[in-house]
């Protein structure tokens, strides 16, 4: 399901669309809870349609070019090779101004949370 919204994502500002419907699972409302907290996204609202719960992820642009707010999002764990760091090890992503996401035993966080809070865990994506 990680792949599939931050797929999902990504199709939505290559083509410049406003809005992006992703299936509602525990990952992908963390997901995009940390993107919505992080200022990456603009809005989330969740709808129940059929039984099925979908988010609708409201995206960000910049200017009048509609220049996308997330300009790229990088895998970093595989299902054939996952990737752990400790807090002191984890990566800054251009300096502070892109975030790691890490999987942990306090659920999804930030780079910046998992220092703060000085835990690690498997890392999931790269966002800047």
């Amino acid at each position: 399901m990680i792949s599939t919204t931050v797929t999902s994502i990504r199709n939505a500002n290559t083509r410049r669309k406003a809005v992006t419907r992703i299936p509602a699972t525990k990952m992908t409302r963390g997901i995009v809870q940390i993107l919505l907290e992080e200022g990456f996204l603009k809005s989330v609202t969740e709808h129940a349609e059929n039984g099925n719960n979908f988010l609708d992820v409201r995206l960000k642009y910049i200017g009048k070019g509609k220049d996308p707010y997330v300009t790229a999002i990088r895998y970093i764990s595989k299902p054939g090779l996952r990737i752990y760091s400790d807090h002191l090890r984890t990566p800054k992503i251009l300096g502070g101004m892109g975030i790691t996401i890490l999987s942990t035993s306090y659920g999804l966080i930030t780079d910046r949370e998992a220092r703060r809070r000085k835990t690690g865990g498997e890392i999931l994506r790269h966002i800047w």
